[in-house]
């Protein structure tokens, strides 16, 4: 396509028709030509041998011609250099936008390497949060400054802005993985979280003994067993809610006193049954037809909703502001502060990393406070006269 030759002004801009296409006179290959919509600033040059036409944008806001003009230079600098803008131009117009992207990743990753749980948070983070401030940009256009946008805009609910970072973070890990952004461009790199609240509730001995109270009042009122029989599990194992209420009958290994999972939220699980789980297990009937140890209402359908028996539980023993999640968090505690290792209660609570049972390393006995309450009582037992066993040094000869 020829076209005039002529120094581009603002006047000569105005002036083209449709089909119209002039070249600077002084900046070789930079010109503008007239669509029918609007007028478009351009390149034409040859990138390593190929002829190539690269669009800057449409005149106007914020191409004026002499912002247009620069930006022509410093495309010509960067291919004299040694550079090839249109390639990566087309690259970033393969990548697509946000939203293209996100799609991908919901159907090519969450879907397949994710629980459905998972999955399906992902995809309302996206909806509710992301999407409707990111998803019409180009993915390889958002850096640091767009992401901790929105973060701020999310301060009002902390834990949703901080899981947004995380899947952020893991979103575009993978776009670089799948050669859609550069190595090493996350832009979610180095920006802080909001500082979490801390939601664990551990119950104290009393509480624990109102609880056992208020679920034999129930009992007694002939209230659904299996009601009561899913908080005494929850309480008695320290296993997740959806680990409780799915399980089946098949999945009871009384020969190893355990509940032997297929899949869970860190995959397949022993959950261990101390002697009183067994008894909760050994005193439930079974509904025929039906396969869960929790039945539900719906016939052939397990236990779904005990948070309203769970609230009426907590109410009746006196105990405000605690969460059935909080019964797992008591189960650790508990053996944290008996001696258990955080290894053995990782496995009990079928954690796979081992920072995520740190939490409760407050809790745990430290063996130097044992041992000096053990020294300094037998001393003070001693110096009150009382019978202790305090040995003499051996002596060497």
């Amino acid at each position: 396509m020829a076209g005039a030759r002529a120094r581009i002004t603002k006047t000569v801009v105005d002036g083209l028709k449709p089909g119209g296409l002039v070249f600077d006179e002084r900046v070789i290959g930079f010109g503008v030509r007239c669509q029918r919509a609007s007028k478009v600033y351009i390149v034409k040059t040859r990138v390593k041998g190929r002829q190539r036409w690269i669009t800057i944008g449409p005149h106007g806001s914020p191409w004026t011609v002499e912002r247009a003009r620069a930006k022509a230079t410093a495309l010509l600098g960067e291919i004299a250099a040694g550079g090839d803008p249109a390639t990566a131009r087309d690259d970033e117009k393969a990548a697509g936008t946000f939203a293209e992207f996100a799609d991908r990743y919901l159907t090519e990753y969450a879907a397949t390497k994710k629980k459905m749980r998972s999955a399906a948070s992902d995809r309302t983070n996206l909806d509710l949060n992301i999407l409707p401030a990111l998803g019409r940009r180009r993915l390889t256009e958002i850096v640091r400054g767009d992401i901790a946008k929105l973060h701020h805009a999310l301060r009002h609910k902390p834990g949703a802005a901080n899981r947004c970072l995380s899947l952020l973070s893991k979103m575009f890990n993978l776009a670089e993985r799948w050669g859609l952004r550069p190595d090493g461009s996350n832009p979610v790199r180095h920006l802080d979280r909001y500082p979490g609240r801390k939601m664990e509730r551990f119950l104290s001995a009393s509480e624990m003994a109102r609880i056992g109270t208020a679920l034999a009042a129930a009992e007694a009122r002939q209230e659904n067993p299996y009601l009561v029989a899913a908080i005494r599990l929850l309480a008695l194992t320290g296993a997740r809610r959806s680990e409780i209420l799915t399980a089946k009958w098949d999945y009871v290994d009384p020969e190893h006193s355990a509940l032997r999972l297929p899949d869970s939220k860190s995959g397949a699980k022993a959950v261990s049954l101390g002697a009183p789980a067994l008894a909760v297990l050994d005193g439930l009937p079974r509904l025929s037809g039906n396969p869960y140890i929790l039945p539900g209402h719906v016939r052939g359908q397990h236990l779904v909703n005990i948070d309203k028996f769970w609230r009426a539980v907590c109410k009746d023993a006196e105990i405000p502001n605690c969460r059935l999640h909080d019964l797992r968090h008591s189960f650790a505690s508990v053996g944290a502060a008996r001696g258990d290792s955080l290894l053995l209660l990782g496995k009990l609570l079928g954690h796979s990393q081992p920072q995520t049972t740190a939490k409760y390393s407050h809790l745990a006995n430290d063996p130097v406070r044992a041992a000096a309450d053990r020294i300094s009582g037998a001393i003070a037992s001693a110096m009150a006269g009382q019978s202790a066993e305090i040995k003499e040094p051996r002596r060497r000869a």
